[in-house]
């Protein structure tokens, strides 16, 4: 097995849909919940890497196996007024850190992670949020990132 990690193109946009929606049902079963029927994501996602792709607002790094993707992650930038513990007021947003079942506890959640942190730090970010799943908080945690317990989320829907 020997690992490739590429950024992310136009061309694996469908291929990574399929992997994100995969993710988003593994934690979601994960969690005891069951999963919406009703909600098609692929239109929403393809429209969201399409755009922000483009901007430049969006980066991702995915892992092969030969043609297979078996690793995801993503960093989208913001910006907000800067404050002391941010002074540029730019921030990464992590998300999308999957790894195939088969393929986990070798690496390649790290590596990902090192590339797209890499990124932000490029970017000009002071910071990274991430909403962690139960499956990812000791990869985190791991890597030096510090639970902030005021953290809070209001939902529309």
């Amino acid at each position: 097995m020997e690992i490739i990690y590429k950024k992310l193109t136009e061309k694996e946009i469908d291929r990574v849909i399929k992997l994100r929606i995969a993710q988003l049902t593994d934690e979601y079963t994960s969690e005891g919940k069951t999963v919406p029927e009703n909600i098609n994501l692929d239109k929403a996602l393809k429209d969201f890497y399409t755009r922000n792709l483009a901007a430049g607002t969006y980066v991702s790094w995915l892992a092969f196996d030969g043609d297979k993707i078996v690793g995801t992650s993503g960093m989208s930038f913001a910006e907000k007024p800067p404050y002391f513990t941010c002074t540029t007021g730019k921030l990464g947003i992590l998300s999308s850190m999957y790894t195939d079942p088969d393929y986990r506890r070798k690496g390649i959640a790290t590596e990902l992670l090192d590339r797209v942190v890499k990124e932000a730090k490029d970017h000009g970010c002071g910071t990274i949020y991430i909403t962690a799943s139960d499956m990812g908080v000791k990869l985190y945690e791991s890597y030096g990132f510090k639970h902030n317990g005021n953290f809070m989320q209001y939902n529309f829907a």
